[in-house]
């Protein structure tokens, strides 16, 4: 069990946010889920709670509620939402890590890479927000529809980018508690690679049909 957050989860009324909020919240931690719309969180909160049972700590607020109370923040909204969803909540994200699981997917070829300005969204970010708030890249490359099936194991390692490297393993720890194995992938610049695997997993979908592919580090001790 990683340390015990009470985790942020903004876009948490998507497929992605919930199903990573739904197993955080099935592992003890406590959750709140982050919305435009403090009542579109509060119904996503509600569904993971039925979902999870009695013992689910889960509720619903507006972004900047949801970063004030939090102890650390998940960002899993689509790329055209990142730098407007991240600059409302920074205040509040102070001294706190920033998970961002962004991939530049650009409507309609979202099964082709794309790096706007030829580097990560996620150090574009990091730039942008300052020193203050740790961002980590991760859980770019799981799918959304295993995430949300409690009953599904996921057969997909995670890649964790950042520059801190202590940011890096709680990060690693929490995708731990969610059912997944994860590696420190080296610094935030390495992020592209995840972000870019992202469009070649959803091509690689697409062709073979497949709900949800992933990406498994081999030639390693079993952990």
């Amino acid at each position: 069990m990683s340390t015990r957050h009470t985790i942020a989860v903004f876009g948490g009324t998507g497929k992605e946010g919930k199903g990573l909020a739904l197993r955080w919240a099935a592992k003890g931690h406590e959750i709140v889920i982050g919305s435009r719309l403090a009542e579109r969180a509060q119904a996503a909160a509600d569904e993971i709670a039925r979902t999870v049972g009695d013992a689910a700590r889960v509720r619903g607020a507006d972004n900047l509620a949801a970063a004030q109370a939090c102890t650390l923040g998940v960002l899993s909204v689509p790329y055209a939402a990142q730098v407007q969803t991240a600059q409302s909540i920074a205040p509040a994200l102070a001294g706190k890590i920033l998970v961002d699981v962004t991939a530049p997917l650009v409507p309609p070829k979202v099964d082709q890479v794309a790096l706007p300005n030829g580097e990560s969204v996620v150090v574009a970010l990091q730039r942008l927000l300052g020193p203050d708030i740790r961002v980590v890249s991760a859980f770019q490359n799981v799918s959304a529809a295993h995430l949300n099936d409690l009953a599904h194991e996921i057969d997909c390692d995670v890649l964790v980018c950042g520059d801190d490297a202590q940011a890096r393993e709680e990060v690693i720890a929490l995708a731990n508690d969610a059912g997944m194995r994860a590696w420190h992938a080296g610094v935030l610049a390495n992020s592209v690679a995840a972000e870019a695997l992202t469009s070649v997993l959803i091509a690689i979908n697409k062709r073979y049909k497949i709900p949800g592919s992933g990406i498994r580090i081999t030639g390693t001790p079993a952990r």
